[in-house]
Parts: structure tokens; C-alpha cells; sequence
């Protein structure tokens, strides 16, 4: 089973059902289909062979949809870049993952432009709407390219995407996903999540991240439509679980905290339609998630789990939220229990298990671990030890096999799903002439989860505000 078995399967079956609707754009499973086809191509057009690296730098659109698909057709690994981050911060990883063509939407292509002269291996640029300059257009880049499959055998072992991650060490790491860990973990989230032909799944959370394109891929293999917002916008987000007939969707609990306290009449809206709400990538608290599950009267699933865990070890099902409203709160606290075929416990310093309620290392193993980090066999030795991932969370296991999170191993701030690594803001903050010395931790916030704050040291007679 490759990602994109799922796409043809679906156009197959349902050619005319919407594939993914953005703004006025409708676009078939069919029209998804030949499209990804085309961009399948051009990538091999572009020198492309089986297990080579391409960049993607957009925000949430149906063209970074289709990469993934028409990457998987011909073994090329989708780099997905974090649009948040600094145009160094991209060279680093553009460079690490030794990638032959770069692909940007037009608005973020001249944030690019520092570094661009720097690029070691990319020999292509394509921005994917508008103009660019010193960029190919999209239309240019997919000209000509026909709408029948490549001559690829792309098999299970195959990488799918590579995605970059922090984690606790700093500098960004490329962790390699499979065809087969990816769509493991696919099967794993269709028993959970349900669904049906021509649902809407609303796709807000951005794309470069491991739960918003496990959520895309999740959508597309039951036959769902993607209803997809490039930005995130609480007031729209809000309009669209009322108003577009949204069955389910992912949203961090940052993206929680924020339609219920910036929409005025959140509560007073109807969600008919809202089957399901997914939640995870930092930290919720009880009161956010109560109050959620008040106003939107859905299902909710919380997800736990890591970009080198593709995206999710452990669920915390429906049946735990209702058991937590009918009197077990505690539940809420949670992380929930273990994926088909995945296995997760709790070790000391030595890797031995510990029983129930002893606090030690999360560590997990299954079809869904990544095949360790590009080029870097050290910390890949370092993260997975006898085929077990440590995941540097401090946790413990309930008499009923719940997982619950104690606290980090490392310093590392989850911010709004995003990994904050302390170092690099202290980094940014001692450029200042005035800062002598700075320290820089993560504290509790209700809406972000985790957010940075920074004690700093004047040098002498220096004055500066906070802004």
C-alpha cells in the first residue's frame, strides 16, 4: 500500500465527489487525480529519481495536497517547510536534506531571497501561484506533462516525506517516514476517526506539520472533502464547523483556546453537522477541553504521539471523553492508551518497565516509528534502542493501561504544537546591546499551552522596556 493507492481508489469509486474546496475552488477526486499525475511528471521531468529530497514552502493550499499524493508516485520525499520559520532556518534544512528542486507559493518565495544564492543542490525553482521573480511559473513547470501513471515501482519500504523537528536537541532533524509507517498509520486512524464519502474535514492545522497532513491523508482515504483555510482565522474557523457542513477536524488546543475566547457568539452558534473534533501537539486543560465538548457538542479524540511516531502512539477515545463527563474527570488528564499494533510503556534510566503509576521515559515501538533521521545515524542510534523510541517524556501507565504526561525530559517549550527550543530564542534575545545575560523557559498559558519567557540581565546602566 502506497499513499497515493488511496487517491486513485477514491477516484474510481466517487470521480465526482469534491477532492478539496478552498475559497470558490472545487476540485473532483477525479480532476485530484489527473492533476497529481501531471505534477508526478515534472517532478521526474526535474531529475527526480526514486529517494530524492524536493522542498515545499506553502501554506495550507490543494497544490501541497497534491505534491504528497504525486511525490508518492514516483519515490520522490516531500520536505515540507514550516513557513513560521527564518530564511537561515530554511537553508539549514533545504541543505541538509539535500534538496534538487524547491516549491513555494509566490507570497513566500521573496522571503526566500537571502538565501537563495546559497542553496547548495536545488536547481529548480517553481512558486505555485502568481508571479515570482526568478521563479518558474506553476503553469510552466506542469506544461505538457501527461495524466497516466509513471513508470515507478515504488514499493512499502519506500520514504513518503521527510518532516523536521526540533525535538529537544536544538537543531533540526529530517525525520524519514515510509510508505509503509504512513499508511499503518492511516489504517490505524480510520478505525478511530470514522467518516464517510463527501464528509468535509476541515484542514486548518498547517500542512508541514504531522498531525494536520496525518488528518489530510485520513480525510482523502475515506473519500472525504478537504476544506481547506490557508490561514487561521478563529472567526472562520468558527463560521465554517457552523456554516460549511464540517464533520470533523483537527485543532491544536491553542486553535481551541482561541475560537472560544475570541468568537463572541461561538456558543450561541449550532454545529449540527460537527461529528468529531481531533486535538493534540501540546498540552489542553481540563477547563478548555470541558468547555469545548459543552459548546460544540461533538465527539472529541485527543492524539499523542511525534513527527518520528509519523504522528500518533496513543488515542484518548469518544467513550473516555463521556466516561470523564459521567463522573471521571481525571480521564481528561490523560493521553489515552496505545494504536492497534502499537505498543507504548514506561521505563527507568536503565530501560526496564515500570509497573503502573511509576514515573519514568514514554517509549513506544510499532509499524508507525520513522526510519530513523537523514544522515544522522548518531541521534538515530540515540532515539530508537532495541527498536523502542524514547520520546524524552516523563509519564506513567494507570491499572487501566491510560498513559498520562509528568513533564519533559529536556527543556523544550510546545508553544501552540510548535517545538520552542530555549537556546535559540536566548540566541535572539543576547543580539540586543543591552542584554548582558538571558535564560529562557517555558511557563503554563491557557491559551498557547506552553509559552517562552525570558529572564534577562542588563548590562550596567542599560535601560529597555519589555516590548
Amino acid at each position: 500500500m502506497r499513499l497515493h493507492d488511496f487517491l486513485d481508489y477514491r477516484a474510481r469509486q466517487q470521480p465526482d465527489i469534491d477532492f478539496a474546496v478552498l475559497g470558490d475552488r472545487h476540485l473532483s477526486y477525479e480532476e485530484a487525480r489527473r492533476e497529481s499525475l501531471r505534477i508526478a511528471h515534472a517532478l521526474v521531468a526535474s531529475g527526480l529519481e526514486i529517494g530524492d529530497r524536493f522542498a515545499v514552502l506553502s501554506k495550507n493550499s490543494i497544490e501541497l495536497a497534491l505534491i504528497y499524493y504525486a511525490a508518492s508516485r514516483v519515490g520522490a520525499v516531500t520536505v515540507p517547510l514550516n513557513y513560521r520559520l527564518a530564511p537561515r532556518e530554511w537553508q539549514f534544512i533545504i541543505d541538509d536534506a539535500g534538496a534538487k528542486l524547491l516549491v513555494a507559493q509566490a507570497e513566500l518565495a521573496d522571503a526566500l531571497a537571502p538565501v537563495r544564492d546559497e542553496l547548495s543542490d536545488v536547481k529548480r525553482f517553481v512558486a505555485t501561484d502568481g508571479d515570482a521573480a526568478g521563479w518558474e511559473r506553476w503553469e510552466d513547470f506542469l506544461a505538457g506533462q501527461p495524466e497516466t501513471p509513471p513508470e515507478r515501482d515504488i514499493q512499502p519500504e519506500h520514504d513518503v516525506y521527510q518532516m523536521y523537528t526540533s525535538g529537544t536537541t536544538g537543531r533540526p532533524k529530517g525525520a524519514i517516514i515510509t510508505q509503509r509507517s504512513l499508511c499503518s498509520q492511516l489504517h490505524q486512524g480510520v478505525m478511530a476517526f470514522g467518516g464517510s464519502p463527501g464528509e468535509r474535514a476541515l484542514i486548518v492545522a498547517p500542512l508541514y506539520h504531522a498531525a494536520a497532513s496525518l488528518m489530510t491523508f485520513s480525510a482523502v482515504q475515506m473519500g472525504g472533502t478537504l476544506y481547506i483555510q490557508s490561514d487561521f482565522d478563529p472567526a472562520e474557523v468558527v463560521r465554517a464547523l457552523s456554516e460549511e457542513r464540517i464533520g470533523f477536524s483537527l485543532l491544536v488546543p491553542a486553535m481551541i483556546q482561541f475560537c472560544l475566547v475570541a468568537v463572541p457568539d461561538v456558543a450561541e452558534r449550532r454545529y449540527d453537522d460537527l461529528r468529531l473534533m481531533v486535538y493534540g501537539a501540546s498540552p489542553i486543560s481540563e477547563a478548555t477541553l470541558s468547555q469545548a465538548m459543552q459548546v460544540f457538542q461533538c465527539d472529541f479524540i485527543q492524539g499523542y504521539g511525534m513527527t518520528e511516531t509519523t504522528a500518533a502512539l496513543t488515542y484518548l477515545f469518544p467513550e473516555d471523553h463521556r466516561r470523564a463527563l459521567a463522573g471521571e474527570p481525571k480521564l481528561l488528564l490523560s493521553a489515552g492508551r496505545p494504536l492497534l499494533g502499537t505498543e507504548v510503556r514506561v521505563v527507568d534510566a536503565a530501560d526496564s518497565p515500570l509497573p503502573p503509576g511509576e514515573i519514568g521515559e514514554i517509549v513506544g515501538r510499532g509499524p508507525i516509528l520513522m526510519n530513523g533521521y537523514h544522515n544522522r545515524p548518531d541521534l538515530t542510534a540515540k532515539a530508537i534502542r532495541n527498536g523502542w523510541l524514547l520520546t524524552g517524556d516523563m509519564g506513567f501507565v494507570d491499572d487501566e493501561g491510560y498513559l498520562h504526561l509528568v513533564d519533559r525530559k529536556k527543556d523544550m517549550i510546545d508553544s501552540g504544537g510548535m517545538k520552542v527550543y530555549p537556546r535559540d530564542v536566548e540566541e535572539v534575545v543576547a543580539r540586543h546591546p543591552a542584554v548582558a545575560e538571558v535564560a529562557v523557559f517555558g511557563v503554563p498559558d491557557e491559551k498557547w499551552g506552553e509559552t517562552p519567557v525570558a529572564a534577562v540581565i542588563l548590562h550596567g546602566g542599560a535601560q529597555i522596556g519589555a516590548d
